[in-house]
């Protein structure tokens, strides 16, 4: 995959959209067959529907999650490292103040926060797609605690133990389905941003 697309017509090129794609998949099948895993030991008292699960029984979700997570954790990398590699990280994402954060936050809550170019990323934005990477990390570090406990006890015990990782990895969890439900809700707002994460333009 070809990381240094310079084509300038792009609002996104192949490699974004390609990654994209995948990570939603992923994200999809880790959650639906997460559920699944929560509801044979359910955290808390409450249970996910079936029909909102993956993986029919226990094993067949396990297997599912793991499908997924390497999936994600592949695709995780390469994303980062075409990011990286190709300067888009720095441009797109930063700066990012404080300031600009509130001030764009209250522009979208007044309604008045523009998407006219969609080559750039306002402060909000900037935040959330940050906020999901390190969210991501956070998904794929608890989540080896939960499966490999033993094999990482370093990485368990800075999670506060096996118990507060599972707590982790769903509270981790849950503000992915917030993100990608306000993801999703901007796209529907803005139909055009769907349009160019397909077509590039």
């Amino acid at each position: 995959m070809n990381c240094m697309d310079n084509n300038t017509d792009l609002i996104h090129p192949r490699w974004v959209r390609v990654t994209h794609w995948l990570n939603a998949v992923a994200v999809v099948i880790l959650v639906m067959s997460g559920w699944k895993i929560y509801d044979a030991s359910p955290l808390f008292s409450f249970r996910f529907p079936e029909s909102l699960t993956l993986g029919g029984w226990l094993g067949g979700a396990i297997q599912w999650h793991f499908a997924a997570m390497w999936l994600l954790f592949g695709n995780g990398l390469i994303y980062l490292s075409c990011n990286l590699i190709s300067g888009r990280f720095r441009k797109k994402f930063f700066p990012l103040s404080l300031g600009a954060l509130i001030a764009d936050a209250l522009a979208a809550i007044k309604g008045q926060l523009s998407h006219t170019d969609l080559r750039h990323y306002n402060a909000v934005q900037r935040s959330a797609y940050l906020f999901a990477m390190l969210d991501s990390v956070l998904l794929v570090l608890s989540g080896l605690v939960l499966w490999k406990s033993v094999q990482f006890p370093i990485l368990r015990e800075l999670l506060g133990g096996y118990e507060a990782a599972r707590r982790v990895h769903f509270l981790a969890m849950a503000a992915m389905v917030v993100f990608a439900g306000v993801h999703l809700l901007m796209v529907v707002l803005f139909p055009r941003t769907l349009v160019a994460m397909i077509r590039g333009r």
